[in-house]
């Protein structure tokens, strides 16, 4: 089998390529990281030659190239089926896909006013124009995951899913723009998620980009 390849944009501000790293690494599947930054002088030339969408991230698997974070996290899950990325039990995993689904879809008003700069902690933040309501939704599904489907296990669905992932670039805004009102199952997912040596990572991965970026 060919190696994998991931492309992503800077560390500190690139959610979407949070995401599938973030997968990556926590689950254990082997793959190659190359980095683009996203704000150099050469940068459009780049993706326009190397991306197929002209974004980040995108994975390469010998010819085959996926640009879309969920696709990529799908295709690894079924190479890798024995890393059960999504949840067993047939209920567990509709609901698990849904939830995905709403943050690959869903946010916007957070995902706009609170833009993902990783390395950045404590700054307080307006929560208008949608923001608190999406928190709210956030906060929802979160504790009824834990609630109905952790069953003692650490993530939403007890096991590490590709609904965790997901979130991971929400765990990492919450820090930043903290702090966030949630419920106690909510706010010990976030506490878990954050100190993940895979989330550790990556901030240091970012924390050294911004170090050798002048």
């Amino acid at each position: 089998m060919d190696g994998l390849t991931l492309t992503i944009g800077d560390k500190n501000l690139s959610s979407w390529s949070l995401r599938p790293w973030f997968l990556m690494k926590q689950a254990g599947v082997p793959f190659a990281e190359e980095n683009i930054r996203l704000d150099g002088p050469d940068t459009r030339k780049i993706l326009s030659e190397k991306s197929p969408s002209g974004l980040v991230p995108f994975l390469t698997h010998g010819k085959v190239q996926i640009w879309d974070s969920l696709a990529i996290m799908e295709y690894v899950a079924e190479l890798f089926p024995g890393k059960s990325l999504w949840p067993e039990d047939a209920a567990a995993r509709a609901v698990a896909r849904s939830v995905a689904a709403e943050m690959h879809s869903g946010f916007s008003a957070l995902r706009t006013v609170w833009p993902m700069v990783f390395t950045r902690e404590g700054l307080r933040h307006v929560t208008s124009g949608g923001v608190q309501r999406d928190i709210d939704r956030i906060n929802d599904l979160w504790t009824s995951c834990r609630i109905e489907y952790a069953s003692g296990g650490d993530f939403l669905f007890g096991e590490f899913s590709i609904a965790d992932a997901m979130y991971a670039p929400v765990v990492s805004r919450f820090v930043t723009y903290g702090p966030v009102n949630l419920s106690p199952e909510a706010a010990k997912y976030r506490e878990m998620m954050f100190a993940l040596p895979a989330m550790k990572e990556w901030g240091e991965g970012a924390r050294t980009e911004l170090s050798t970026a002048k």
